[in-house]
């Protein structure tokens, strides 16, 4: 895909999530294996300087009360479902800055999950939560970061 074209697709990707910034949860998803959509956004994480530091895999730590939970197991039916705890120390040290209380953020995560074949990235907006706080600025650039490594790591597990 030709440069021109990934830039508008991501400047309309930019424009939309902000349009939508009113719901505290970004979510995006792609028609794509899990398995290579977890590892480019991965890869695009880390690249953009927000290391992952645990990986829990919730889907398979449910599993084990299936039995127990019976017909409340699973309902949505989720093939995989399992996150990614990150962070980027500078961020980190701006937002207990400006605003101790929003270091209830630290450190930041996102969710995947898959079922029929799509693959869904689900991520808590630190804009949202840091609204009219002292940390609110340091917060939209946080947040405008991740979506666009999770935007480059959903792009690359379409090449």
């Amino acid at each position: 895909m030709p440069k021109k074209t990934l830039l508008v697709l991501f400047l309309l990707l930019i424009f939309f999530s902000n349009a939508f910034a009113d719901s505290p949860i970004y979510s995006v998803s792609v028609k794509a294996e899990f398995k290579k959509v977890y590892q480019q956004v991965y890869k695009s994480l880390e690249n953009n300087r927000l290391f992952v530091v645990l990986e829990p895999n919730i889907g398979s730590n449910l599993s084990d009360f299936a039995k127990r939970w019976g017909n409340n197991y699973n309902r949505n039916n989720l093939d995989n479902f399992k996150s990614m705890v990150f962070c980027n120390a500078w961020y980190a040290n701006e937002i207990s800055n400006k605003d101790v209380r929003m270091t209830a953020m630290c450190p930041m995560h996102i969710s995947l999950t898959h079922s029929d074949s799509v693959t869904s990235v689900h991520f808590v907006r630190p804009d949202y939560i840091a609204k009219s706080s002292k940390a609110e600025s340091v917060a939209k650039d946080l947040t405008q970061l991740v979506i666009k490594a999770i935007t480059e790591g959903i792009n690359a597990s379409k090449e």
